[in-house]
């Protein structure tokens, strides 16, 4: 039998209601096979990353979710969800209706061209780090170490609570 591993996803949204489009894919992600919700941050809204201009403000959240996927099953399953709540794949750092990325996976470290866990950048992002230490703040970052320390060394001035 195979253990269950927490593992931490990554939502965001800026097209088609985003707050509706989050909150859609966090009920959704307790209905994928071998994976159960275990709890997840309230909602965020920042800028659009990578120096991408003229884009809406972006929501964003992040989920634990307890799995006996492996981390690409688990890949393949958040990317077909994504698929079905009308993702479309376009430019990279582009508009999206819906982003779901696994930020951790227990304490796996995966480098491949295609698939890095933690993901890419996770250790620099306000709109990742805030809602993660939300939920997790004793939390340790593979390769990055304590996330309060990544927290405590972050410029969140632009991110912002959803209120609801």
């Amino acid at each position: 039998m195979t253990e269950d591993v927490f593992a931490y996803i990554g939502l965001g949204s800026n097209l088609n209601d985003p707050i509706f489009q989050v909150t859609h894919a966090l009920e959704r992600l307790d209905s994928l096979e071998g994976t159960s919700l275990v709890t997840m941050s309230q909602l965020y809204v920042g800028p659009a990353m990578g120096g991408a201009t003229g884009q809406a403000d972006y929501v964003n959240a992040v989920a634990v979710l307890s799995t006996v996927l492996s981390p690409r099953s688990l890949l393949r399953q958040l990317q077909i969800l994504e698929r079905l709540l009308g993702r479309k794949r376009g430019p990279r750092w582009g508009p999206r209706s819906i982003d779901l990325d696994i930020l951790l996976y227990g304490d796996t470290i995966i480098d491949e061209k295609d698939f890095r866990v933690p993901h890419i950048g996770l250790h620099q992002r306000a709109f990742v780090l805030v809602p993660l230490y939300e939920i997790a703040p004793d939390l340790i970052v593979p390769n990055h170490g304590k996330l309060s320390h990544l927290v405590d060394a972050l410029n969140a001035d632009q991110l912002q609570l959803v209120s609801t």
